[in-house]
């Protein structure tokens, strides 16, 4: 299977780095963006930038259909049963806060226990040690295999006591793709609630968050060719129901008098002020881009992709892959004896390709993998298997400067 030709639809891919063509293989941490989407952000700008919701006027009226079309069509992106448990957010991390403070805040207290994993984001550890500061909840946190899976084997027994599963759909560092359905349904035969991270997955598969069985489900724009500054939050629709205002200020109320507020009706209850209108209109316009060259086929590609790059990757003496997973996504982690990460980061920006190199916001995975930080290639469907090899001559040259050093 080739994509190939979808690389003419993203300018940036076309330019050279350090007088190399550019080889971009930083996907996990943010995604480029097809013509379609810029000319969208441009067209709002140009054509009818005014703000929503509040001006009986044309331009804003256009600026409101759009920005509302575009919750329409994220909802059916995403299998939500209806817009209004779509709620923009500014990403996954303001996502995940949302659900830790207007929901946790509100219905957890001292004791009750949230479920995470060893191989969570920043983003869904620390707002969590921030909730048990507030209200005294504790945290527990499913460990790991040495192969970068889930170690479930004692999932009833963990359950024991949690209110809320809280979990990464697909790890940014080794690429693991968790079994969400399983672990909800164990969560939800105790009676817990699940909430997914899903900055990862929705990019890069079909996502149905009903079929899942979460409950909340997070992820960002800038990772899915949308531009930054915008993200989802979606969940049932009771749930928002019953949930408070993350953030108080204009449109996200009914009426306001000096001594109380009543609040609007979900989505608006959680987007105070002056939303991200372009960018809300970017994820739109990037949402109808992938449905077009289809979640399935990127799927597909990127699958074949990965098995390419490992493959070529587990050729170099020195080099190991960290995360086994069978089931895996196009992240793929790894440190090669004797360079630091930052410096092998270094030497592949000259020969034009892009890398990530650190602890990708998973710190206590670090520890747990034995290492301070990893190189990370990430891949996406607008890559190709040329890139694969221009990455690999590039990890041998590092090497042999290295070996100079030494």
């Amino acid at each position: 299977m080739t994509m190939s030709h979808y690389r003419e639809d993203f300018p940036i891919l076309s330019q050279t780095v350090n007088g190399k063509p550019l080889v971009y293989l930083d996907n996990a941490a943010t995604s480029q963006k097809p013509t379609a989407v810029l000319d969208t952000l441009e067209r709002y700008y140009r054509e009818y930038n005014a703000n929503v919701h509040r001006g009986i006027h044309t331009l804003s009226e256009r600026a409101t259909s759009a920005y509302e079309e575009a919750r329409v069509k994220i909802a059916r992106f995403i299998n939500a049963a209806e817009p209004a448990e779509v709620i923009y957010t500014r990403n996954t991390s303001e996502s995940i806060n949302l659900v830790a403070y207007s929901w946790a805040g509100k219905f957890l207290k001292a004791g009750d226990v949230v479920l995470l994993s060893e191989m969570e984001h920043h983003s869904n550890i620390v707002p969590w040690q921030l909730l048990r500061q507030r209200t005294g909840i504790q945290l527990r946190f499913i460990p790991i295999t040495d192969d970068g899976l889930l170690d479930l084997s004692d999932l009833d027994q963990m359950l024991e006591g949690v209110r809320l599963v809280s979990v990464i759909h697909v790890s940014n560092v080794l690429g693991t793709i968790n079994p969400i359905t399983d672990i909800a349904r164990a969560a939800h035969a105790v009676d817990a609630k699940v909430l997914v991270d899903g900055a990862q997955s929705v990019p890069n598969m079909p996502v149905d968050v009903q079929a899942l069985g979460a409950d909340f489900f997070a992820f960002s724009g800038h990772k899915m060719c949308a531009p930054t500054g915008i993200g989802v939050l979606w969940a049932h629709r009771e749930l928002l129901d019953a949930m408070d205002p993350f953030m108080g200020g204009g449109d996200m109320i009914s009426e306001v008098f000096l001594d109380h507020s009543t609040y609007a009706e979900p989505p608006h209850k959680f987007e105070a002020g002056t939303p991200s209108i372009a960018q809300a209109i970017g994820l739109g316009a990037a949402v109808d881009y992938l449905s077009a060259v289809g979640m399935d086929r990127i799927d597909a590609y990127e699958r074949e992709l990965t098995t390419l790059a490992l493959e070529r990757l587990a050729s170099i003496e020195g080099l190991r892959v960290h995360g086994q997973a069978e089931a895996r996504g196009g992240a793929i982690s790894f440190t090669v004896d004797g360079i630091h990460p930052h410096d092998l980061s270094t030497i592949l920006d000259e020969e034009g390709v892009a890398i990530r190199a650190g602890s990708h916001c998973a710190q206590p995975l670090m520890r747990r993998l034995g290492v301070p930080m990893t190189a990370r290639a990430s891949l996406y469907f607008y890559n190709v298997p040329e890139e694969i090899d221009v990455l690999v001559g590039a990890l041998h040259k590092a090497q042999g400067v290295f070996s100079h050093v030494a």
